[in-house]
């Protein structure tokens, strides 16, 4: 398992402490800062990237630690990472070095945010078996998956290991994605309409171009115009969006950690 599945029990403590008034959320925060930096020495791992088989069996293994602290919630250099390479999995989506640490800092807190929110609206619970069947459909949308030919078991493997995850971190990941689009259509989609317009333009001006650029056939407009018209809702909604993080982060206690705070 990665880093960060390690801090699932104290990402809870910290939570509920922080929950309990301003002086439990000191000790939650002082709590936090204690597990700025950890180092897996003598727990099982994944390997980690340019870190030789040597280095691994001595033990010195790379150090996680906290970057932002989100109304108790711990955001690890480790999800920081991961979120960016998450970005190949987007439709359509962007060269993963367009995507900078800071931009995945900010989406992890957005999203933080919102799940905090959702989970306290309990809804049903999104399946392995949805998250599985969306996966499934978004094969087809992910541009670097041509290469692999990813609609084989084998290329989705491959492609997988090659962007550092197993099954079973992609489907945790996924399913946060599924739940924080499911609560934010939920509560800013209404009254929004794509129109039959829009979805043709970014189909001719967005899409077809990103096809041609890597030499593939692009999908016929009629197979992908839901998920073009999810995307274009997704930027629609993001604008109303924006505002209700801005009150969101102002309300709440939204905490960077600087590089040295956990040593000092």
């Amino acid at each position: 398992m990665r880093l960060r599945y390690r801090f699932v029990a104290e990402r809870r403590q910290i939570r509920g402490d922080s929950m309990k008034g301003s002086s439990a959320r000191g000790l939650g925060l002082a709590a936090a800062l204690a597990l700025g930096l950890v180092c897996g020495r003598g727990l099982a791992q994944t390997p980690q990237p340019g870190v030789t088989a040597a280095a691994q069996d001595a033990g010195a293994v790379p150090l996680d630690r906290v970057v932002a602290i989100v109304n108790g919630d711990l955001i690890l250099e480790s999800d920081v990472d991961e979120e960016r390479r998450f970005v190949v999995f987007q439709p359509y989506s962007e060269p993963t070095g367009s995507f900078s640490r800071a931009q995945a800092i900010e989406r992890l807190i957005d999203r933080t945010l919102i799940l905090q929110q959702a989970r306290e609206q309990p809804r049903k619970p999104i399946t392995d078996a949805e998250v599985q069947a969306n996966l499934a459909d978004l094969r087809k949308d992910i541009l670097a998956c041509k290469q692999y030919k990813c609609e084989t078991p084998e290329g989705w493997q491959r492609f997988l290991k090659d962007n550092g995850f197993t099954e079973e971190e992609l489907i945790h990941h996924w399913r946060d994605r599924m739940e924080t689009l499911q609560f934010v259509e939920d509560r800013f989609r209404m009254g929004i309409r794509i129109s039959d317009q829009e979805v043709k333009g970014y189909y001719t001006k967005t899409l077809l171009p990103q096809y041609a650029e890597r030499k593939a056939t692009a999908p016929g407009i009629d197979s992908i115009s839901d998920r073009i018209r999810e995307i274009l809702l997704q930027q629609q909604v993001s604008k109303l969006l924006d505002d209700w993080l801005k009150a969101l982060r102002a309300s709440g206690e939204v905490r960077m950690v600087a590089a040295d705070e956990g040593t000092r």
